[in-house]
C-alpha cells in the first residue's frame, strides 16, 4: 500500500529513488518482470523470423564466385542505383550477403584486386552482357 513501506523488504536501492506518494513498494519489481516478459516475446519473435528466413525454400544462394558478386555490387554502387546514389557500399554489400546467403569477407580488398587486373577488369559484367544478348537473340529466332 502507498505510504506503508517496509524498508526491510527491499533488496535493492530503488526504494530511495521511488516517489512513495505514487508508487507501491513492489511497482519496480513488477515492472521489471513485465519488461523481461516483453523482451522474451520480442527475442523469440526475432529468432522465429530468422529461422523462417533460413529455412524458406524461396531463398537464393549465390553460386558464382565472391569476386563476381563484388564486381556486381561495385558496378551497381558506381551507377548509383540505390537510394539515388546516397548509399554506403557496406550497406549494399551487407544486403547482398543477407539476400544471397554468402559471406563476402574483405570486399574492399577484392575490389582492389579487380582494379589491378591487367586484362578485362570487368570480366563478370562482360559475361553477363554476353549472356543476356545471347538469350535475346535466341528469343528472337523462335
Amino acid at each position: 500500500m502507498r505510504g506503508k513501506h517496509d524498508i526491510r523488504l527491499w533488496l535493492d536501492t530503488f526504494y530511495f529513488e521511488a516517489d512513495h506518494r505514487f508508487s507501491t513498494s513492489h511497482d519496480y519489481k513488477v515492472a521489471k518482470i513485465i519488461a523481461n516478459d516483453l523482451i522474451q516475446v520480442y527475442l523469440e519473435d526475432r529468432l522465429n523470423n530468422i529461422n523462417q528466413k533460413k529455412g524458406s525454400d524461396n531463398s537464393l544462394n549465390w553460386t558464382a564466385s565472391k569476386t563476381a558478386l563484388t564486381e556486381l555490387i561495385y558496378a551497381l554502387y558506381s551507377h548509383g542505383v540505390f537510394n539515388n546514389g546516397n548509399t554506403d557500399i557496406k550497406l549494399i554489400a551487407k544486403t547482398f550477403e543477407d539476400a544471397f546467403n554468402i559471406e563476402l569477407g574483405d570486399f574492399y580488398h577484392t575490389f582492389m584486386e579487380l582494379k589491378a587486373r591487367k586484362i578485362n577488369r570487368t570480366k563478370f559484367l562482360d559475361s553477363l552482357c554476353e549472356a543476356l544478348i545471347k538469350k535475346m537473340d535466341e528469343q528472337d529466332e523462335k
